[in-house]
């Protein structure tokens, strides 16, 4: 049996009205020498009968795919489906779907991801770069979503100010010797954050920063950070550069039988999903991604509209930065002049 149509096609329409296929074509995209009666005749009768246009007929004729590319450095982050759901609403909005690719975190997989979606046929793409990582070129227009500080870079979260809200805020709290916890010391994102948290010290505040992946090389991965003993040497706050990292820090130190915030304050950044859920609830840095999203695809839709991108330059916006935002929670109070450190002595 003949499966059934979801709607007519452009020869159907034609039929019923009496004119031709080239004449309903015209009609319906905007072009040739069709009277405006007739014009708004054949979109009626379009629109009476359900019909939707051909995505890959409108292909043909602009030689457009009416699709973006994206490219995330690890979908397993809870953080980067975050991000995928701002880019993929902003797109629908602008007219265009989104295909979705995962370098996994490797600079091999993030060249091949590119490759993959330009052989697809994307009109633009929107590209998170494996930290590290500086993307030059592809056969499309293409934003970056990385940090201020990367060549390059389209729009992005404010990343310094959101490490100058963190600091204030200890700060403001009492807090004056804090330790800064990174994963990885090559990516330019913590490198912005820790350094925006280091500008906006007081000059009586003292920071030093853990960066995870050195100790995990000899300790190995998920190795004790050795946060309790930092306790007992006058760390009071522990200023964590993504909330995963602050998930770590929160149940070492609790295990260790340090009270948060009672004894010390944990933060965090990014506000992932669970952050107001975890006990305590998590102090961290929110980025607007609805803007972000909606800035980064602005412009690639703008660079395509113009055709004068083609040959993989990276876009531009007015606006590059997106300030974050600052969420106080249950983990960070103010500072414990005494902090409690019996129980992890006797451990």
């Amino acid at each position: 049996m003949a499966s059934s149509r979801s709607g007519p096609n452009l020869s159907r329409i034609a039929t019923s009205l009496g004119v031709s296929v080239a004449t309903v074509s015209n009609a319906l995209s905007g072009k040739g020498r069709v009277s405006g009666q007739m014009v708004e005749r054949i979109r009626e009768h379009a629109a009476e009968l359900g019909y939707v246009p051909s995505q890959a007929g409108r292909a043909l004729r602009t030689g457009r795919s009416g699709v973006l590319g994206l490219v995330l450095p690890d979908i397993a982050n809870p953080l980067f489906p975050k991000i995928a759901q701002a880019i993929e609403f902003a797109a629908s909005a602008a007219g265009y779907g989104v295909l979705i690719a995962d370098s996994r975190g490797d600079v091999a997989a993030q060249t091949e991801a590119i490759n993959r979606l330009v052989e697809r046929g994307v009109d633009g793409m929107v590209i998170i770069p494996r930290r590290a990582t500086r993307i030059s070129s592809a056969a499309c227009p293409i934003a970056v979503i990385d940090t201020p500080s990367t060549p390059g870079n389209t729009v992005s979260a404010d990343h310094w100010q959101g490490g100058g809200e963190i600091a204030g805020h200890l700060a403001g709290l009492g807090h004056r010797r804090i330790l800064i916890i990174g994963n990885n010391q090559e990516s330019s994102v913590q490198n912005d954050r820790a350094g925006g948290i280091r500008a906006g010290l007081h000059p009586d505040m003292h920071a030093e920063t853990l960066w995870i992946d050195r100790l995990e090389r000899d300790g190995g991965s998920g190795c004790p950070l050795g946060l309790a003993e930092r306790v007992k040497q006058g760390f009071t706050a522990f200023a964590a550069l993504s909330d995963l990292q602050a998930l770590r820090a929160l149940t070492e130190l609790q295990q260790a039988g340090v009270n948060i915030p009672a004894d010390v304050s944990v933060t965090g950044f990014d506000d992932l999903i669970w952050s107001p859920v975890v006990t305590p609830s998590l102090t961290t840095v929110r980025m607007d991604m609805d803007a972000i999203a909606g800035i980064a695809v602005s412009a690639l839709a703008d660079a395509i509209s113009a055709n004068s991108i083609r040959q993989g330059v990276l876009v531009t916006a007015e606006i590059e930065r997106v300030a974050m935002q600052l969420i106080i929670r249950q983990s960070s109070g103010p500072v414990n002049p005494a902090p409690r450190t019996s129980e992890m002595e006797n451990m």
